[in-house]
């Protein structure tokens, strides 16, 4: 194996590919598919180079991931890289041009779902896991390569399986390969989501009585909350502001009764400034307004729902800087973005373990229709994962 990274790139693209059609071939989109066929490939490609390797199981016993570990000769931090291996579903696939799980290469494009978020991601990345098992002796600290098959549906747990498993060694970062040349996503706001029942009493709709029905006061809440005051300006640092939005409205059924119970989902996006106590703080104040202005049988319930906190990396911190110095060195103009959306930099940063999420060849159609991934960045995206995984080794 040559030490020139482009010409290792070269060497390995066509075998990249080749992993990454078949699992592209084996559906195993969230909750809907088994994940054992899609694991097995890569298992059988992994056995056949004897790479170390074990499947991840959630604490019901659910098959959740995949994770490789290559050691290194010397003591030292690890790294991760990690990518999904669980897919958004097809949607219509009336719509789709081509079946959804032909993975096919035409025009430069590997088509397929999967092909972009992130089934080339996770062959680039056990082809990368391949080459150091070679060459272990040379470096410090070790490689883990995590493919979760439990991403697309939110519930991450691949990962939360890989971070709470005493065998496996904490990493220092984690670089996660979501698609796209253009940004490296070092930083995301956080959430702090919450579902609320709100009560009124029952009746007729038809009743000569004066009924302020469930609806009637969830639809007051939701202006409470959602003119309540939240921050509308970036602060500390932090170049994006709170977003609160409320997802979801559930009740009544038919047309003769006053519905007693109305139930709303709430997402708030947090940022350093403005995290989940204060989110919670905001939501708890709208309620406690609506129920002294419009009293209801009992108090309304918040039910927190989930609390991932913000995070952003600054230039210099690991595994950003090894990253976009790296694709510098390799020709590319990256961009560093904080997203508005979260991801699971932010499940990450609950643990104190920085992230980056991105870089990966152009694609389009993710999670939508004809979903696809242009090949010829292919051999850059992988010389500059190469390069920063080696750098972050400090193999010699």
């Amino acid at each position: 194996m040559t030490n020139d990274p482009a010409a290792t790139a070269a060497q390995q693209m066509d075998s990249v590919i080749d992993l990454a059609q078949d699992l592209i071939r084996h559906p195993s989109r969230g909750g809907i598919d088994a994940y054992g066929p899609v694991l097995g490939v890569l298992e059988r490609w992994l056995a056949a180079r004897s790479l170390p390797h074990r499947r991840l199981t959630d604490e019901g016993g659910q098959l959740v991931g995949l994770l490789i570990e290559i050691p290194g000769s010397r003591p030292g931090p690890w790294w991760t890289l990690d990518a999904c291996l669980d897919t958004a579903a097809y949607g219509d696939e009336t719509s789709w041009t081509f079946p959804p799980a032909v993975g096919d290469v035409v025009e430069g494009w590997l088509r397929g779902r999967g092909s972009a978020d992130s089934k080339l991601a996770a062959a680039a990345y056990c082809h990368i896991a391949a080459e150091l098992h070679q060459r272990a002796d040379s470096f410090a600290g070790g490689l883990a390569v995590l493919l979760d098959v439990d991403e697309h549906t939110g519930g991450f747990g691949g990962a939360r399986a890989y971070l709470a498993d005493p065998e496996a060694v904490r990493p220092a970062g984690v670089m996660i390969g979501y698609p796209g040349m253009d940004e490296v996503v070092v930083g995301g706001r956080g959430l702090w989501r919450t579902a609320i029942s709100v009560f009124a009493p029952s009746g007729h709709s038809g009743s000569s009585r004066t009924q302020v029905s469930a609806i009637t006061r969830a639809t007051r809440l939701v202006q409470l909350l959602e003119n309540g005051g939240l921050p509308t300006e970036a602060e500390g640092g932090f170049p994006l502001p709170p977003k609160l939005t409320v997802t979801s409205i559930h009740a009544g059924e038919g047309f003769s009764t006053v519905p007693d119970l109305c139930r709303l989902n709430v997402d708030v996006r947090t940022v350093p400034a403005f995290g989940g106590e204060a989110a919670e703080a905001h939501v708890r104040k709208a309620v406690a307004e609506l129920d002294a202005e419009l009293p209801g049988p009992k108090p309304t319930m918040i039910t927190e729902v989930a609390c991932w906190p913000p995070f952003q990396l600054q230039p210099h911190e690991e595994p950003a800087a090894s990253l976009l110095a790296s694709a510098r060195a390799h020709g590319v103009e990256v961009r560093s973005k904080v997203a508005g959306p979260s991801n699971i930099g932010n499940l990450l940063a609950g643990y104190g373990i920085p992230a980056t999420a991105g870089f990966g060849v152009p694609y389009e159609g993710l999670h939508g229709i004809d979903e696809r991934a242009h090949l010829a960045e292919l051999p850059t995206v992988y010389a500059v994962y190469r390069q920063a995984v080696l750098d972050l080794l400090h193999a010699s």
